[in-house]
């Protein structure tokens, strides 16, 4: 094996064992980061239960510590935030690019403080990410919006809290756009309504813990989002929904290595389409009680299509995870990505491992099944690593998965849960 020169960690993943037994679902990724910036709305207490223990929560703690924010962490997963002693609207840069949700600091901070500052987000490479949706909505609500150097400052016109309600139209129903704008028009001087508002489950829920602080917000899920300003908010108390995306992962793992796996505290309410392609593939999947879905083999895997859309669509997150699953699949499947336009960065490291895979823009052609074999790959974004990981194992032979802080960033003790489920792996 030649000498480790990559960044980070690395996984060692030995091949060919099948997944058995009972996996937990971390706290959702996107629901806490959007969560954890609602707290700089308030003066009291915003307290936090299932946030999950990955290196993207502990890079927007750092940047809202540097702010001022207060943080105490406990290691059940609680968190508690104070707000009340913010020090300074202007994000460092060095902390803004570690994390594509650290740019959503700035409609809190520009709602209560009349002022925010930023460099563009930061975080994967897997595409575009506009924040002309972000900034255009703060400028409908009166702001003034400029740009010096590499930092973007938006200005409320008469300071703290004179915001004005606006209609929001956004270009596209942008996640973090829509998380951004709406926390703006919280402490905004009255109605706002935001058009095309996306509806993913990580906006909902961010969404009613701002009602639980005394926000009005109706349409919660909708692609039109009304808010009627209020001048403050208080502390409230919300636990963190399971991340669907890790629920994702784990129910693919288990159906690609014909195994049988319990994924518990599953928000299976919100995983149809991942679901239905599943059992599509020929994977049985069953619910059983509230949170809990059963994946099993149920012979060999079939080939399927799908887009990846914004939800209730295929999340994006899961597009890489499923492409490694239809490696496995006897016949040919399509595959294209309606959010992300560089989403493909796995397509050459699955390559690396035998995958036969063609991609063109944004689709890819997957043809199988292939008998993947051990390499020495990298993980270049979160669910490309995901991808990899999953690829590893079913290959033949030890996988090296280089950079896997990519993963650490979005999936809490991966290694642990994989080594319960029977995998044989180590972490350098």
């Amino acid at each position: 094996m030649p000498l480790n020169r990559a960044r980070g960690p690395r996984y060692e993943v030995q091949g060919g064992a099948a997944l058995h037994g009972t996996v937990r679902v971390s706290g959702g990724k996107n629901a806490a980061l959007a969560m954890m910036c609602a707290a700089l709305l308030t003066t009291e207490d915003v307290v936090l239960t299932n946030v999950p223990a990955i290196s993207d929560v502990d890079s927007l703690a750092d940047l809202l510590v540097t702010l001022g924010v207060t943080i105490d962490r406990h290691p059940d997963g609680a968190m508690r935030l104070n707000a009340s002693r913010v020090s300074t609207c202007e994000a460092p840069t060095e902390l803004i690019s570690e994390n594509r949700a650290s740019f959503q600091v700035m409609g809190p901070l520009l709602a209560r403080h009349g002022f925010a500052s930023s460099a563009p987000p930061g975080g994967d490479v897997i595409g575009q990410r506009p924040i002309d949706v972000h900034l255009a909505g703060f400028e409908a609500m009166g702001a003034r919006v400029s740009r010096e150097g590499e930092r973007w400052l938006a200005e409320a016109p008469a300071g703290p809290g004179s915001l004005r309600g606006a209609r929001v139209f956004m270009d596209y129903p942008s996640v973090s756009g829509t998380q951004n704008v709406m926390m703006a028009a919280v402490l905004a001087r009255g109605a706002s309504t935001i058009v095309n508002a996306a509806t993913e489950p990580e906006v909902q829920e961010l969404g009613h813990l701002l009602e639980a602080m005394g926000a009005r917000v109706t349409g919660i899920g909708t692609q039109c989002v009304d808010v009627e300003g209020v001048p403050t908010l208080h502390g409230a108390t919300a636990r963190v929904m399971p991340d669907r995306i890790e629920a994702g992962t784990f129910a693919i793992a288990a159906a690609m290595t014909g195994g049988d796996v319990l994924v518990e505290d599953a928000p299976v309410h919100v995983m149809d389409a991942v679901v239905a392609k599943l059992r599509a593939a020929g994977a049985l999947v069953e619910q059983r009680g509230e949170g809990c879905l059963h994946i099993a083999h149920d012979g060999p895997l079939r080939p399927v299509s799908f887009q990846a859309l914004p939800y209730p669509g295929l999340a994006t997150d899961l597009h890489a995870p499923m492409a490694a699953l239809l490696t496995q699949a006897a016949g040919v499947s399509i595959i294209h990505e309606r959010v992300f336009d560089n989403r493909m960065l796995y397509v050459g490291e699955l390559r690396k491992m035998g995958a036969e895979i063609v991609s063109t823009g944004s689709s890819a052609i997957v043809s199988g099944p292939t008998s993947l074999h051990g390499a020495r790959v990298r993980a270049l974004d979160v669910r490309a690593g995901a991808a990899v990981m999953l690829a590893a194992l079913v290959a033949q032979g030890t996988t090296v998965v280089d950079e896997a802080y990519h993963l650490d960033r979005g999936y809490e003790r991966l290694d642990e849960k994989l080594r319960g489920l029977g995998v044989r792996l180590e972490r350098a």
